[in-house]
């Protein structure tokens, strides 16, 4: 008996395209590729923890070859979520500031799901939850990330499970110029921080383009939920998930 299932189905695809509810009267014509450039975003971001969460369970398991290749598949997001801001940039000023007012007091810096990228990689800032108690959905998503070990511990307790020494900062840079001096002894270990500092390395990408798209579409203007706006942003480019892997290029 064969299956009835649509490709419209599987992926709920009538629900899917009625997801994309404008504010706007009469709507604007760049609204719509606003909501679907975030929507993606945050489906992005999905499957960006998905995999996380799944280089955290094989690193507790000392599983190197799976967690490198959940890696891998966030390093290669991580690129298509960079490119996505310049689509953004296609849009006339003029047609964002038909509706931008419509989205105060929401905004961007309210993702819950990027918060918990920052978290569950190893960027936990407590103060930040501050900003979520009244949100009820984000801020018990938030509470468990930050309780649970994140990306970065998992990868130095395996490393100290693998005769490393991890316990200072200065013991974590050596071990890292000792995998980055020897490549082909510690192959595993070679790839999987250099996936790590590409999955650092697309979200500072992911910020600094930010940054210039929120100063070419609207310069200086504040942000929608009250923040500074680009100025407000310029203070996150200097974030690292992994701050020991930068260092340990210099001392090599």
């Amino acid at each position: 008996m064969t299956s009835s299932l649509s490709y419209n189905e599987y992926l709920k695809v009538p629900e899917l395209t009625k997801l994309q509810a404008t504010l706007s009267e009469p709507t604007s014509h760049d609204e719509l590729l606003f909501i679907v450039i975030h929507q993606t975003y945050e489906l992005w971001f999905k499957q960006i923890l998905h995999e996380i969460d799944a280089s955290i369970g094989w690193l507790k398991g000392n599983r190197t070859f799976r967690a490198n290749h959940s890696l891998k598949t966030v390093a290669s997001i991580g690129k298509v979520v960079v490119s996505q801001i310049h689509i953004l940039e296609t849009m006339a000023q003029i047609g964002f500031l038909e509706f931008r007012d419509k989205l105060n007091p929401a905004s961007g810096f309210q993702s819950t799901q990027f918060r918990e990228i920052e978290f569950v990689s190893g960027a936990k800032d407590e103060p930040m939850m501050n900003h979520f108690k009244a949100d009820k959905f984000a801020y018990e998503r938030l509470s468990k990330r930050f309780a649970a070990p994140s990306l970065a511990d998992e990868f130095w307790n395996l490393l100290g499970r693998s005769n490393f020494t991890v316990e200072t900062e200065a013991e974590r840079v050596a071990a890292i110029v000792e995998i980055l001096r020897q490549p082909e002894k510690h192959a595993d270990f070679f790839i999987m921080q250099d996936l790590l500092i590409e999955h650092d390395e697309n979200i500072a990408l992911w910020r600094y383009n930010h940054v210039l798209m929120v100063e070419r579409m609207l310069g200086m203007k504040r942000g929608t939920g009250g923040s500074e706006g680009a100025g407000y942003l310029r203070t996150t480019l200097s974030k690292k998930f992994y701050p020991e892997l930068w260092e340990a290029r210099t001392h090599l």
